[in-house]
């Protein structure tokens, strides 16, 4: 598989870093996506061609389609496939539902669902050239239950699961698995937007069943998993990596 390339958008950091990180150990070329954080993009780029594997940084808000098209024409110029789509790149106003304004809406709206079914498609086309691919999108529990200020945010991740139901589906005859992956709270830099961030992470050290926190690592390697040809028959699922903690609600 020396070939084979996978793209994470907002791979420059967090997950998104640590999934593309992974997937260079096991053999991907990887295309990595940022909005922003161009030094640590380029930081994330030399980790991997130290491995040995190429890596092509691209720049683009994959809320917007048509930079979304114009990042897929660098791929399919550069590496002329796509073996594995990660849409982990996310955004959001955190803010109580009376208090959101039309553009917070749209705005979280665009990065967090919108850019899944346009990068999708687009995915879906380098990848029938390979005859199968993989997509996976990172999503959270506050797509599913009530978390404060989180509005915006959670209705966006509940239409990436609805949306990954749908893709699932009509991806299928194309031999493309999608699946999503619903982490609990970790301590990441995303995480400092909470204006409650304190009290999320002590209710998750002090109530999650597993013993502990939900790390980085726990939502690699169920990416990981998705991505493998062990995973072939899981489709349209949101797997729910948490410690247990959402079936105490």
């Amino acid at each position: 598989m020396s070939n084979k390339v996978a793209l994470v958008t907002g791979s420059s950091r967090g997950i998104g870093k640590a999934i593309a990180l992974r997937l260079a150990e096991e053999g991907y070329d990887l295309v990595i996506n940022y909005a922003r954080s161009k030094k640590a993009a380029l930081e994330t780029a030399e980790q991997i061609e130290a491995m040995g594997r190429k890596a092509l940084v691209v720049r683009a808000n994959v809320g917007d389609v048509e930079k979304i098209k114009g990042m897929f024409a660098e791929i399919d110029a550069e590496f002329g496939r796509l073996d594995v789509f990660i849409n982990n790149a996310a955004s959001g106003v955190q803010r109580p539902a009376m208090e959101l304004q039309e553009n917070h809406w749209d705005w979280t709206m665009n990065i967090n669902s919108k850019a899944l079914l346009f990068c999708a498609q687009e995915a879906a086309r380098l990848m029938e050239k390979n005859g199968e691919g993989k997509i996976v999108s990172i999503s959270s529990l506050g797509s599913i239950r009530y978390l404060e200020n989180y509005t915006a945010v959670g209705v966006s991740k509940a239409a990436l699961e609805a949306l990954t139901r749908y893709l699932a589906v009509e991806l299928a005859s194309k031999n493309i698995a999608v699946n999503a992956v619903s982490g609990g709270a970790i301590d990441t830099d995303a995480l400092a937007h909470f204006p409650n961030r304190e009290e999320m992470l002590e209710e998750a050290r002090l109530k999650t069943p597993a013993g502990r926190m939900v790390e980085i690592e726990d939502i690699v390697n169920v990416v990981m998993f998705l991505t493998g040809d062990g995973a072939g028959m899981i489709r349209g699922q949101t797997i729910i990596v948490d410690g247990g903690i959402s079936l105490l609600v």
